[in-house]
């Protein structure tokens, strides 16, 4: 990465397989910022653990990302070049997917201080399933979901910065060198 400064804009995507540290990055990021972090998840879940329809979940990521400034971190495809059309970095996390597959296992028997959407309870046994079934969705997607996410990139997101991280040192650097660049009021 070398040394100096990493300059960033104030609108930040991050995206990256499940379980490869998108939200602690976010909120890693967030804190050295001030920017606030935006866990997409949070957005998506109606009370209940119910999915937005493709339309509220299109409109609630419109009110989020209306601000300056935001850091939004979650995967959702087939809204991400919505993300994209304001983001002005773009940071991928390109963690292997073997750290992404035990990060979503330990993660289904340990998870302290996640916020949950409102509304949504989670139990020990949720919180176990649903973690595993990320680790099994890592699995899964490890070849094709980073090829679909630059694609995306590449037709939407062409106007952003793009570092790309693969491991925690990279993080950790990255993280000690950043600093925001205020964006000219004209972009989008």
């Amino acid at each position: 990465m070398g040394s100096g400064e990493v300059a960033i804009g104030r609108r930040v995507v991050v995206t990256g397989l499940a379980g490869s540290g998108k939200s602690t990055f976010s909120c890693s990021l967030a804190a050295k910022t001030g920017l606030p972090a935006v866990p997409v998840d949070l957005h998506y879940w109606k009370p209940g653990w119910v999915a937005s329809t493709p339309e509220e979940w299109r409109e609630k990521q419109r009110q989020v990302l209306a601000g300056d400034g935001w850091i939004a971190d979650g995967n959702y495809h087939e809204t991400l070049a919505l993300r994209l059309e304001r983001a002005d970095t773009v940071v991928i996390m390109n963690t292997p997917w073997l750290v992404c597959l035990g990060s979503a296992l330990v993660r289904g028997v340990h998870r302290p201080g996640v916020q949950m959407p409102e509304g949504c309870e989670e139990s020990a046994w949720r919180r176990l399933r649903d973690e595993w079934g990320v680790a099994w969705r890592a699995f899964r997607k490890r070849g094709w979901e980073p090829q679909l996410e630059r694609q995306i990139i590449s037709q939407h997101g062409q106007h952003a910065a793009l570092p790309v991280l693969a491991s925690k040192a990279e993080v950790t650097e990255f993280l000690n060198r950043v600093r925001v660049v205020r964006v000219p009021a004209t972009e989008p």
